[in-house]
């Protein structure tokens, strides 16, 4: 049971509901509406289980309002557990997640995942015009919303060439679209919702180049002015990021900025080394090309 919620993980944040390994969580008894979050997110010794085995333990973090934290570690670490715990897809075993010093227990569902978008790995499309996809979730929301959405998102060059343009069903789960045009559909309902918090679930894994390049540009745009939570093993996102945690057997083994963690010498230098030295040489070689094809004009 603890292999398939492991495998689980990736899908129950797709439309904030669950799959049947997952009991949906309630509103507690007097549970209040979320302010508008504004300070600061924290994670207070926290520990899960599942069917009692440990997950996470201990992990204690803080992220400031506008912060981009990156979590790393391998396969099984506990890392989509981690945000997952945030929109409280499972809850705690013990310890607390405080947003601006509530607890998220505390607030209601509602007003909770109001405040927080996810892109993952394999967003959920449905059988509906791109319009509705990209509005899924918000009620009578003005066409030229959509379509600064789609633009910020870098979706709608492609879009209006679609047979209807963005009246042009999609088919379920998006079949008739690439990889890359499906994140940048889901990332554009992530703007449209504008929610002050982000979760970035392996957003560019499984995608060639060229759409990588895209989705990447698109998020960019979307982390602007938003305190993101990101899971990735592209160099890019967790270069820049503010605080790296890199997390082993659900616990949290370092913490510190790309420079701070390379000088150490430690885990998360060996996994740089290991998955991240191939982008850097690739990259190198491309500029050294680019520089001798210049040289050659």
């Amino acid at each position: 049971m603890y292999q398939q919620f492991q495998q689980a993980q990736g899908a129950t944040g797709q439309v904030f509901s669950y799959l049947d390994l997952a009991e949906e969580r309630q509103d507690a008894p007097g549970a209040v509406e979320l302010p508008a979050f504004s300070r600061e997110i924290r994670f207070e010794d926290v520990s899960f289980s599942y069917d009692a085995t440990p997950v996470l333990r201990n992990v204690r973090f803080s992220a400031r309002k506008g912060e981009l934290v990156a979590f790393v570690g391998t396969s099984g670490a506990g890392k989509t557990t981690l945000v997952n715990l945030l929109p409280r897809f499972y809850d705690v075993t013990s310890g607390a997640i405080r947003i601006d010093g509530r607890d998220v227990r505390e607030a209601t569902l509602r007003s909770l995942r109001g405040q927080i978008a996810m892109v993952t790995q394999e967003n959920i499309l449905f059988h509906d015009t791109v319009r509705n996809n990209i509005c899924y979730g918000l009620a009578n929301i003005p066409k030229e919303k959509v379509i600064s959405a789609a633009q910020a998102a870098l979706a709608h060059d492609f879009i209006i060439e679609l047979p209807q343009g963005y009246d042009t069903v999609i088919g379920e789960r998006g079949t008739r679209l690439s990889g890359g045009q499906r994140q940048r559909i889901a990332i554009a309902r992530a703007i449209l919702k504008d929610s002050p918090i982000l979760i970035l679930d392996e957003a560019t894994s499984e995608l060639d180049a060229e759409s990588e390049m895209f989705v990447q540009k698109a998020l960019a745009n979307l982390m602007v002015g938003r305190t993101t939570f990101v899971i990735a093993h592209r160099l890019a996102t967790i270069r820049r990021a503010d605080k790296i945690l890199v997390l082993e057997d659900g616990e949290i083994r370092e913490s510190g900025t790309h420079m701070e963690l390379m000088s150490r010498g430690g885990t998360y230098a060996r996994l740089y080394d290991l998955q991240f030295a191939d982008d850097d040489m690739l990259a190198q070689a491309a500029a050294a090309k680019l520089n001798d094809a210049s040289n050659s004009l």
